[in-house]
């Protein structure tokens, strides 16, 4: 079974950009799509941005528009979400997580694995 592994996280300033990997760990990305949230403790989780395998194309929560960039690196078998200009408001875990149906919704609504999560800090 395909594990997801995210990284890239960690502390920056506003401003500075950053990106995140989510890696396929035991196989490669298959299925409908590949999403990225986000979660503050005791916050309800957000759905931040999202890429669909087949045809690369992609839907961003509104907030994140213009900022975030999700995208699929087939080389190094991960979806990256590259965050220029954070805020110290998206300081929160962030997790990818993997919609493997053959004919899933899009944006997909359910996921079949979740990554552990890697927390970004901005500082002000």
């Amino acid at each position: 079974q395909v594990r997801l592994v995210e990284s890239g996280g960690g502390m920056v300033q506003a401003g500075d950009s950053l990106r995140l990997s989510c890696a396929a760990s035991g196989g490669s990305f298959r299925g409908n799509a590949v999403s990225w949230f986000r979660q503050v403790l005791g916050k309800e989780r957000e759905f931040l941005a999202s890429i669909r395998l087949r045809t690369q194309s992609t839907w961003y929560e509104e907030f994140v528009k213009g900022r975030f960039t999700i995208s699929r690196d087939n080389a190094k078998n991960t979806v990256d979400l590259q965050m220029n200009s954070p805020a110290p408001e998206d300081t929160a875990t962030y997790y990818c997580a993997a919609d493997m149906s053959g004919a899933g919704a899009w944006p997909p609504r359910r996921y079949h694995s979740w990554g552990q999560g890697t927390q970004v800090t901005v500082s002000s």
